[in-house]
């Protein structure tokens, strides 16, 4: 079967001005050996020459790799679309000229709560960084949108900051939950109640005035599914992990996996350094634990599901964090449910 890569998320730096409880990749100091910026170009041109649509750059934080520019503008040269995901501390206004030369199609800001709690978990003063980042960014007509990370602290104040944010001139607002790896699985407490999420979302995604949506690890098949996803249609659900289908990761020193969450060197696929991009992707041996997925590998409830075959058993990243079990998500909303 041949497999079309369409979207990429890229880690061009591990560096970051911060040093979040719940970083998923530890970052703050750059890794040895980050790819030089000779070999990210030669990574953007491979990305095109494979047909990639979409890359996502994300940190680390980007703005601390001085060439951000450069990248972002090989890619956009040959029709990628590139958005990049900050946590807006280091944004300043003349960052501006740049994102729009570079035809930087969004930007979207971390903020993951009401300002006290962001700040505790993050930096004193990030969250009003943050905000003077997203109205600054929206107000030369950057599309801008906000991420947010979930853990059982920042679960139960939704309501609070959804009212703190409804002004904001944002787009979207996506919803992830926090997985426990990095720095997150040394003592945050990563658990959220999935069904409470989704109703937050299902109650004010009608009214918002920006599209609301979960992110990949929240879910499945729900009565509201096919809308809680970015979009209203009722039509876009979720239909399995695409890590290895349609996507894959990149990490700052080369390293390709199908999804740059799967945080682990088991999902290491191969390095840029030794093998093109194509090869590894075109590897018949290579993200096998999609590529030959089958519903028989379904465990727990997900293999009695009506759903299990649509959505596969849910994120892969996430399952494997949680409970080392690929193809049983350990928070689905269905089965939170009829608990």
């Amino acid at each position: 079967m041949e497999y079309k890569l369409r979207s990429c998320v890229w880690e061009i730096t591990l560096a970051c001005c911060f040093s979040c409880a719940y970083c998923g990749s530890k970052a703050g100091r750059a890794r040895v050996g980050e790819l030089t910026a000779e070999e990210c170009m030669d990574v953007a041109d491979q990305l095109a020459g494979l047909g990639c649509r979409r890359v996502s750059l994300i940190g680390g934080e980007v703005f601390m790799r001085a060439d951000w520019h450069a990248i972002v503008k090989r890619l956009t040269d040959q029709n990628v679309r590139v958005s990049i995901i900050t946590n807006g501390f280091l944004f300043s206004g003349n960052m501006l000229a740049q994102l729009h030369s570079a035809n930087v199609e969004s930007v979207a800001v971390s903020v993951d709560g009401p300002e006290r709690v962001h700040d505790k978990y993050r930096q004193k003063g990030s969250f009003q960084r943050a905000r003077k980042a997203v109205f600054t960014l929206a107000k030369s007509g950057m599309p801008v949108s906000v991420i947010t990370t979930l853990h059982r602290e920042n679960a139960s104040q939704l309501e609070e900051f959804y009212a703190c944010i409804h002004t904001w001139p944002i787009k979207a607002w996506q919803i992830q939950a926090c997985s426990p790896i990095g720095s997150a699985a040394e003592g945050i407490d990563y658990r959220i109640d999935p069904v409470q999420v989704i109703n937050f979302v299902h109650k004010h995604m009608y009214a918002a005035p920006f599209a609301m949506g979960v992110a990949d690890n929240i879910g499945y098949y729900t009565e509201a599914e096919g809308s809680l996803r970015g979009s209203l249609s009722g039509r876009t659900v979720f239909r399995g992990c695409g890590a290895g289908l349609d996507s894959i990761g990149i990490d700052s020193i080369g390293n390709v996996r199908g999804c740059e969450s799967m945080y682990d060197d088991s999902f290491i696929e191969g390095n840029l350094r030794s093998r093109s991009l194509r090869e590894i992707w075109e590897d018949p041996q290579a993200f096998a634990y999609n590529r030959r997925f089958t519903p028989a590998l379904l465990t727990g409830p997900c293999q009695t599901c009506q759903f299990g075959a649509y959505c596969a058993g849910g994120c892969r990243s996430y399952n494997h964090f949680v409970h080392n079990k690929l193809y049983e998500s350990p928070a689905c909303a269905r089965v939170a449910a009829k608990k």
